[in-house]
């Protein structure tokens, strides 16, 4: 039996289009996004952005020295295929529930992550999502899917 989804960092930064730090938990404010976080905003859809430790792997694969948070993501999440979630899946992890907004984005070439890291893989498999539910997320938390 596989194992459940998990978080597996939880990484925020002071200023938008750099890398971020894993912290190990958050709280989330109800749409908003993470508090503390360069990205976090009530004007937005993209409240939220998570990335797939397999996604990173992939870049490591490559002989690129990546972690978790380069990618500048929120959330980096353990078993789970994100960029094949339907738009508004709602998903639970901790006390929080999160909506998917947007799969994938335009990113401006090359953006710092890629300058920095030599390739971003946000703008092909990272996702964003909105805040429903505020809370406290925290590295091992389980990932589930809310079924309307």
């Amino acid at each position: 039996m596989m194992n459940p989804p998990k978080v597996i960092a939880v990484c925020t930064s002071k200023e938008k289009h750099t890398k971020k730090k894993d912290i190990g938990k958050c709280v989330l404010r109800e749409n908003y996004g993470i508090i503390g976080d360069a990205h976090g905003d009530s004007d937005t859809h993209r409240q939220i952005s998570l990335l797939a430790i397999e996604s990173i792997e992939k870049m490591r694969e490559l002989s690129l020295n990546v972690h978790p948070g380069d990618f500048a993501e929120n959330i980096t999440t353990e078993g789970i295929d994100l960029v094949s979630l339907p738009l508004e899946t709602r998903i639970a992890i901790g006390d929080t529930i999160l909506q998917v907004t947007q799969i994938g984005k335009v990113c401006h070439n090359p953006c710092a992550i890629g300058q920095q890291v030599g390739d971003c893989i946000m703008p092909r498999e990272g996702i964003f999502a909105r805040v429903i539910t505020g809370g406290e997320i925290k590295i091992g938390d389980e990932i589930k899917f809310i079924k309307d």
